[in-house]
């Protein structure tokens, strides 16, 4: 990171979240000043939110505000007091089914929350705004790897919804006040203090409970769920990568892929986080798996193609998920002391 950047004030929305700590940490490693905001909400385990937070907190240079960014209040006030050059919004309710059944709280945190940072960037100008959105955007389109300049306007969840939403929004605000700002597709990011309702996650949770695991494929191991998973150090650099590279065209808006542009069928990957246990706890382990209809929401295939970020700033991920599910493994059985 050049010495500009490290002068920077940065705001890292959501930064007890599982991107958002990663990113905020390697900021702080970095030695530069990162205001944090997070609701801390109940959506999954608090103790792992506090866990994040805590080790936030061992640096100086780090300020957490506990709040929601749909209270505009708040956010103006943050952005008058603190002045951030950049901004990388990465707060909101996250997660496809969940959407279905509670729609509310997506359109509170994702659309209003999101109109809010906007508005902040408005009126305190940035250097550069990155937003989360997300691979759902691509919906269930067929045609894979998604391109950024694939057809977006059928979403199969609100979720997908909301943050195609964002890039309309982001886009707009670009156009009419100047803002640069560049959006992430992101594809299923997972490691040690991830979140627990993605399904690495809960596999390992289910296991260790005695449960067995649902997989939503039909049982069907010929044309098997493909999925792109990106190990979260290769997202947050990434990220990094494009803080000094904000758009610079007539509308100072771009819409990036990130992911690992290599996908993995999902049993595979499956399989490999058996092994990966295995090895963490030296005991064999063996999912007992239930397969199911694949969910309202879900899509068969999703993996990204990443020539545009690599064009733009050399992004190249760089850990096989063998590497990356076996440091989420020994996270995990090392944390909840799994015997």
């Amino acid at each position: 990171m050049n010495t500009k950047l490290n002068d920077c004030t940065y705001l890292v929305t959501g930064s007890a979240g599982f991107i958002g700590f990663y990113l905020t940490k390697r900021l702080l490693q970095n030695g530069v000043r990162v205001i944090g905001i997070d609701n801390v909400n109940d959506y999954y385990d608090l103790n792992l939110k506090k866990s994040r937070l805590e080790l936030l907190m061992q640096y100086d240079g780090f300020k957490f505000i506990e709040g929601d960014i749909s209270d505009k209040n708040m956010i103006m006030k943050t952005f008058e007091k603190y002045r951030p050059e950049i901004v990388v919004n990465l707060a909101a309710q996250a997660g496809v089914r969940y959407s279905i059944e509670n729609p509310d709280v997506y359109i509170q945190s994702n659309i209003i929350g999101f109109y809010n940072i906007l508005e902040a960037c408005r009126h305190f100008p940035v250097d550069h705004l990155i937003y989360a959105s997300s691979s759902s955007v691509y919906g269930a389109n067929k045609k894979v790897p998604f391109e950024e300049t694939d057809f977006v306007d059928s979403p199969v969840s609100l979720y997908a919804a909301t943050k195609k939403s964002n890039e309309l929004m982001a886009h707009t605000y670009s156009h009419l006040y100047k803002i640069p700002a560049t959006g992430l597709r992101f594809f299923t990011v997972y490691g040690p203090m991830g979140r627990p309702d993605m399904a690495y996650f809960g596999f390992a949770d289910k296991y260790f409970s005695g449960e067995s695991i649902k997989i939503f494929n039909n049982g069907d191991f010929k044309n098997d769920l493909y999925r792109d998973f990106t190990y979260i150090d290769d997202i947050v650099a990434g990220i990094e990568g494009l803080i000094g590279h904000p758009p610079t065209e007539t509308v100072p808006h771009k819409v990036y892929n990130i992911g690992n542009n290599s996908p993995e069928k999902l049993m595979t990957f499956i399989e490999t986080l058996e092994q990966c246990l295995s090895n963490a706890t030296g005991r064999e382990v063996v999912f007992k798996k239930e397969f199911e209809p694949i969910k309202p929401g879900d899509v068969p295939a999703t993996y990204a193609s990443t020539d545009l970020l690599q064009e733009a700033i050399g992004f190249k991920p760089e850990t096989p998920i063998a590497e990356g599910l076996q440091k989420f493994a020994d996270w995990y059985v090392d944390y909840y002391n799994v015997k």
